[in-house]
């Protein structure tokens, strides 16, 4: 029996200053050496990199207005998929040279097949409308990863917690998902507030029916928009809290923890953070000589995309790498969590996050 291990790729959106990431990081590898949960067979050899042709092996609906489907997919020749934990995700990248990032949803414990899911959102930039529209059963797309870059610390392996309380917005069940499977294998003891806007747009709920009174379903539609009170019903100092949704759910819930002394938090957001402490700037395009002034509140990228909207991004959050560009001239002001001394020294940027002082102006290789 083998262990299973964090897959090598961490690029987690806190991993170079954050100290509780890199905490949570270490107890979940220790976690996966004690328990011994997957046998030795022979992975899947990457395609280059850490790049794998997969195909698709089937597509359901998970709600119903249909706006989210789950696709699982397998290696063509059945061979067994790299190990994964927890909170990973995989880059998945389109036929259109768009590249998308989804969180695995499925057993960390199967070795043959991913699971992702997708909602489709209408205004959404195209990723979404495209996936929906090309991971058909029969279908091959090329993804890179397992990465992960919120990984689950169990309590009693690294972790002072003695239960667990997940909070779900939406489509930000997928991560927990994988989270609860493994706190069902282990015995601990955990507990799910999930929230949507109604129960026709939340995915998984006859899955997670299974669960009983673990799993709290609350809908706007109903209930109006939850409480902090309602997201942490049952949580006490001491407790460990997941939550993964949209930014005023975590801006929420993020400031009721602060009030319960020794409860940890983890947090991981499927869409771009505001904008804080920017300042005005501008910069040119060197391939094209074309200048874009960036507001203090809107991200490079969000600025550059107005009149090129076809340019490469993925996560928003500075994390996955898909918008870096080089700085010909100026200082840029990095905010991202994935590159390197030597990578900002050789003048690279993620234009997702990273911004320039104010009053500056940055020339890029774009």
């Amino acid at each position: 029996m083998s262990t299973p291990e964090l897959p090598p790729h961490l690029y987690g959106k806190t991993q170079r200053h954050d100290l509780g990431l890199g905490l949570a990081m270490s107890a979940a590898r220790t976690f996966a050496r004690a328990t011994a949960l997957i046998p030795v067979r022979r992975p899947l050899a990457p395609a280059g990199s850490d790049a794998m042709h997969l195909d698709v092996v089937s597509r359901t609906e998970e709600t119903s207005d249909k706006t989210v489907v789950s696709v699982v997919l397998a290696a063509p020749g059945g061979e067994e998929l790299p190990r994964w934990w927890p909170g990973a995700h995989l880059d998945v990248h389109l036929p259109s040279g768009r590249m998308r990032t989804y969180s695995l949803c499925g057993d960390f414990r199967d070795r043959s097949r991913y699971r992702i899911a997708v909602r489709r959102i209408d205004d959404g930039g195209g990723g979404s409308l495209e996936a929906h529209e090309v991971l058909e059963a029969g279908a091959s797309v090329t993804i890179r990863g397992p990465r992960n870059a919120f990984p689950f610390a169990p309590p009693g392996a690294g972790s002072t917690a003695q239960r667990v309380h997940f909070v779900a917005g939406g489509i930000g069940i997928t991560p927990i998902l994988a989270m609860i499977t493994l706190c069902e294998a282990r015995g601990i003891d955990w507990s799910l507030a999930y929230s949507g806007r109604d129960r026709a747009s939340l995915p998984f709920l006859d899955e997670l029916s299974r669960h009983g009174a673990r799993v709290a379903v609350r809908t706007d539609d109903e209930h109006g928009l939850p409480s902090a009170e309602d997201l942490l019903a049952g949580v006490v100092p001491g407790d460990a809290v997941y939550c993964c949704g949209p930014p005023p759910m975590i801006d929420l819930v993020r400031a009721a923890v602060r009030q319960l002394p020794g409860t940890e938090l983890h947090v991981e957001r499927f869409s771009p953070p505001p904008v804080v402490d920017g300042h005005t700037f501008t910069v040119e395009l060197a391939r094209s000589g074309e200048t874009v002034d960036v507001p203090a509140d809107v991200s490079l990228l969000d600025a550059v995309r107005v009149g090129r909207p076809q340019v490469a991004y993925s996560c928003r959050q500075g994390f996955c790498g898909t918008c870096v560009v080089s700085v010909l001239d100026g200082k840029p002001e990095h905010r991202d969590t994935i590159l390197s001394d030597a990578q900002r020294d050789a003048g690279q940027m993620l234009i997702c996050v990273s911004r320039a002082p104010a009053g500056t102006r940055l020339i890029l290789d774009a």
